[in-house]
């Protein structure tokens, strides 16, 4: 696995410069990016401008499904993933 950070965010990948994941802190909310969401099953929940991306926005008071989330990280991995 290679991670990096960009624009104060860290992305994750399997291959050097290409990412599957990311996440960014806001004050209310996580906001993880899967980069290739829409081949995820399920799709995680928030739509992006870019037709492939997903969104999961995880807030304080949210009770996190960490089976769906280890689920939607481990199938991403095995995505060819993004180049950025």
């Amino acid at each position: 696995m290679t991670k990096a950070v960009k624009w104060n965010s860290p992305f994750y990948g399997m291959k050097k410069d290409v990412w599957f994941l990311s996440y960014h802190c806001f004050t209310k909310y996580v906001k993880v990016t899967f980069f290739d969401g829409t081949s995820l099953d399920p799709v995680p929940p928030e739509s992006s401008k870019q037709d492939k991306i997903r969104y999961l926005n995880i807030h304080e008071s949210d009770r996190l499904n960490e089976g769906q989330f280890i689920d939607w990280v481990e199938q991403a991995s095995k995505l060819p993933g993004e180049k950025l």
